[in-house]
């Protein structure tokens, strides 16, 4: 058996780190601001007087400077290490100049810079010449050193941004509710939390100190150039206007590119997470060849966006490329007849040209970060979109912690539906007495599901109450209320690891006793010791490696384990065989002793023995009371068990 069992979520993980002083911080990078307009929604207004106030909408918007301004330290040096490359780069050619005005041409140096080699190297040209290869030295060891920090520093603000932001927008996709969740494609929501995160971090990475270094590289040098000549520096700078018109217009372009590529990946994601998520449907229907046509089409559209976007990006490059090629003439046809006219020394000229070399690389690399910055925006505006949805479902303003409830459930004049148009339930009303076994039974649609969904708030009603312990549920807070409820649903969810970390899904902080006791009333202990590491067994992922019968024990265990009050049951032996569903049905009984259940039942002899049976038919609630009651009554109840049973049917009494 395992050790202790301790969640080990997000929240202790940052808490370690930041004690070892990696993470300076963790805290919602969300900025909210409460809008008192009234909700969107009329499931979050109780329709009656007396009942939870209206909630507020609330106004989420993820600002850029909420990303980096906990990473302002680092950020500060690297801009420090950022002016230190700038100033390498305009320092870079005076070297150069140095050595063909004043050793070439033999011109002393004068003023601060003369003093300065004089009483550091001495007089005479091999002193100039000393100077300027230490020059060189420096200059170089100046740019590596700053270069590295910038890197470094960047590389690591860049990797706890995206740290930072996959957890802010998965805490916000955690808690969006299921009607939020029925409405978006899993993978969509995949890309936006790892590639669309992944792009702003490429952009944080390359380009968002780049583009400063970039910016202060061109403004040094062209302060020195218009100190040396200005006139010779506006003609070359004449080209930079087109440059940025140019560099400008293919940018809008090419973020529309972006988007559409990145809304295509969504798209072929969320067929793969699809098809993937329903293999045995594929493999039973044997549907290979159309699901593997299904994503080439996909394929093939998202290799089209992805041409359009490259060939933006394809023009753009070789356009500045003649741009810049025209500033070069300019300045190499001038600056020659200047320098064969004496009125412009070779090494000023010289010093033009490596400025003109050096200024048109930050201009070529800002035309090749539009590509980087425009995803990074897309990116961006798409998290945004997520975090700007709002939860229907959540708790409103002085929302309460649910008491311990004894499991009293009432539905008061109830009506649901997934769309305004088309309702689910209309008017229904019903009470479950605390301990009491209730059975929901009806035809396929008519609202059973729906039914037992309302309780632990999966979704809102329209208009009525759900009341638990006579207060309406809306009035006590989310997390308090499912606390209290645990579920074996139809369809057996177990996750890929371990059966004893299965079991305690329902009970972080469960000890191995408490594990082992819940296996054992899911009448579970036996298969799960007879397996080759026992508890420590992996089950694959959604349990493939165990039976149907195995899946729904593991998850009786589950909701044992949490012992609350009310036990909600959606046809959990559906799908299984006589022996299985004998031994199930077992280990159910255990379980629903002194707790209010809601049992949706199929096989109407799983409740016969039910304390109350409601009959959903057209919406609404035709038929309640107990098995012998119904059949009594001889309606649809009866009708259903005759159909189900015929042979008991036909036995007299």
């Amino acid at each position: 058996m395992p050790p202790h069992y301790k969640s080990a979520g997000p929240a202790s993980f940052l808490r370690r780190r930041r004690c070892f002083g990696v993470l300076p911080h963790y805290r919602p990078l969300l900025h909210v601001s409460a809008v008192t307009t009234p909700p969107a929604s009329p499931a979050a207004t109780p329709a009656k007087p007396g009942a939870a106030p209206a909630s507020r909408s609330w106004s989420r918007r993820l600002r850029i400077i909420d990303l980096v301004r906990p990473h302002w330290k680092p950020l500060s040096i690297a801009v420090v290490a950022v002016i230190g490359e700038t100033l390498a780069d305009v320092l870079d050619p005076w070297p150069i100049k140095i050595v063909v005005d004043n050793i070439l041409k033999s011109k002393p140096l004068t003023g601060i810079l003369g003093r300065i080699v004089t009483g550091t190297f001495g007089q005479g040209p091999h002193a100039v010449l000393n100077f300027a290869v230490a020059a060189v030295a420096v200059v170089a060891v100046i740019g590596a050193v700053s270069a590295y920090f910038e890197k470094y520093l960047t590389t690591s603000v860049s990797q706890w941004v995206g740290h930072d932001l996959r957890l802010t927008l998965y805490h916000h996709i955690q808690r969006l509710s299921l009607e939020e969740h029925d409405k978006t494609r899993t993978g969509d929501l995949i890309t936006r939390v790892t590639t669309d995160i992944e792009v702003i971090q490429d952009f944080i990475d390359s380009a968002l100190l780049g583009i400063l270094i970039d910016l202060l590289t061109m403004l040094g040098m062209a302060g020195v150039m218009f100190y040396l000549n200005w006139r010779f520096t506006l003609i070359a700078l004449s080209v930079m206007p087109v440059l940025f018109l140019v560099v400008f217009r293919y940018t809008r372009r090419i973020k529309k590119a972006s988007r559409a590529v990145r809304k295509k990946e969504g798209d072929l994601l969320s067929i793969v997470a699809e098809v993937l998520g329903s293999i045995r449907v594929v493999k039973a229907f044997a549907r290979e060849d159309y699901e593997e046509k299904r994503f080439e089409v996909e394929s093939l559209a998202n290799v089209d966006a992805g041409m359009q976007a490259r060939t933006l990006k394809a023009r753009l490059a070789p356009v500045v490329e003649l741009i810049v090629a025209v500033g070069t003439c300019l300045v190499l046809g001038y600056g020659a007849r200047l320098a064969v006219a004496g009125t412009l020394s070779p090494g000023v000229l010289i010093v033009f040209l490596l400025y003109l070399g050096k200024m048109y690389k930050p201009m070529r690399d800002l035309s090749k970060m539009t590509d980087t910055a425009s995803k990074a925006m897309v990116g961006y505006e798409r998290i945004q979109e997520v975090l700007g949805i709002e939860s229907v479902v959540c708790d409103l303003p002085g929302a309460r912690p649910a008491p311990k409830f004894t499991g009293r459930i009432e539905f008061r004049n109830v009506s649901f539906g997934y769309a305004a148009d088309t309702p689910i339930l209309t008017d229904v009303s019903f009470k479950i007495e605390a301990g009491q076994v209730a059975g929901i039974v009806g035809p396929s649609g008519a609202g059973k599901t729906s039914i037992v969904s309302l309780i632990p708030r999966f979704y809102d009603p329209v208009s009525g109450e759900v009341v638990i312990e006579g207060t309406d549920i809306r009035k006590y807070q989310l997390r308090s209320l499912r606390d209290q409820i645990s579920f074996v649903l139809q369809d057996t969810l177990l996750f890929n690891t371990t059966v004893w970390q299965n079991i305690a899904y329902g009970k972080p902080g469960a000890s191995p006793d408490e594990i082992k006791r819940a296996a054992e009333l899911a009448n579970a202990s036996e298969f799960i010791d007879a397996m080759p590491d026992g508890y420590d067994t992996m089950v694959g992922e959604r349990g493939v490696t165990l039976s149907g019968g195995q899946r729904q024990r593991i998850a009786i265990a589950r909701a044992v384990i949490r012992d609350t009050p009310i036990l909600i049951l959606d046809e959990p032996t559906a799908g299984l065989d006589a022996g299985s569903e004998k031994t199930v049905m077992e280990a159910l009984d255990k379980l629903m002793k002194g707790r209010t259940s809601v049992v949706i039942a199929h096989r109407l002899g799983t409740i016969r023995h039910a304390d109350v049976i409601f009959v959903v038919k057209d919406t609404g609630l035709s038929e309640r009371g107990t098995h012998e009651e119904l059949m009594a009554l001889n309606g649809v109840y009866a009708e259903l068990f005759r159909i189900q049973t015929p042979e008991e049917s036909a036995t007299p009494a």
